[in-house]
């Protein structure tokens, strides 16, 4: 979900509570505080010598003690006004950094109305090759399945041990 969405949801839903739903199923203790909105730049190079850039709107959460505590949709949406200077664009997709055990970033999914709080259910985000086309076994990783295959068929077919070569 991209922050002109996220706004959505927020300015159509302003007197209601938000929610975060991990990708479990659970959902982040209801008392957490949005500590940051930020604009977040990486460039990279991926495993193909391929330069690289990725953009996201990371929103920090935070759990502390005080437990009376609720965010609403409105208030939100007003932070999100002041972050207007970081945010290059509203085309940026939101994703979620919360800690729990272990500091996780989560992208934003999906929107709904669960037990009149606005709730958005955060994704699971995962790693990959991106120059898969170049990857060979000698290079940087496994090779594609059709590739192991066919070398599999090769050797066996070369093996001076194949049933009827006598060389074993």
């Amino acid at each position: 979900m991209n922050i002109t969405d996220f706004l959505t949801h927020l300015r159509a839903h302003a007197e209601k509570p938000l929610s975060f739903r991990l990708p479990d199923g659970s959902f982040v203790a209801p008392h957490y505080h949005i500590t940051e909105v930020g604009h977040v730049l990486k460039r990279f190079i991926d495993c193909g010598g391929t330069a690289r850039t990725l953009e996201t709107c990371l929103l920090q959460t935070w759990v502390h003690d005080d437990v009376d505590h609720r965010l609403y949709a409105g208030k939100l949406a007003t932070i999100f006004d002041k972050a207007g200077e970081v945010l290059p664009h509203h085309d940026l997709p939101v994703e979620v950094e919360h800690e729990e055990h272990l500091i996780s970033q989560y992208p934003v999914e999906s929107a709904a109305i669960v037990d009149g709080a606005l709730t958005f259910t955060l994704g699971l985000k995962h790693t990959d090759c991106l120059a898969r086309e170049l990857c060979t076994p000698e290079s940087c990783g496994p090779a594609p399945k059709q590739e192991k295959e066919n070398e599999a068929a090769a050797a066996a077919a070369s093996s001076c041990c194949t049933p009827g070569t006598k060389c074993c």
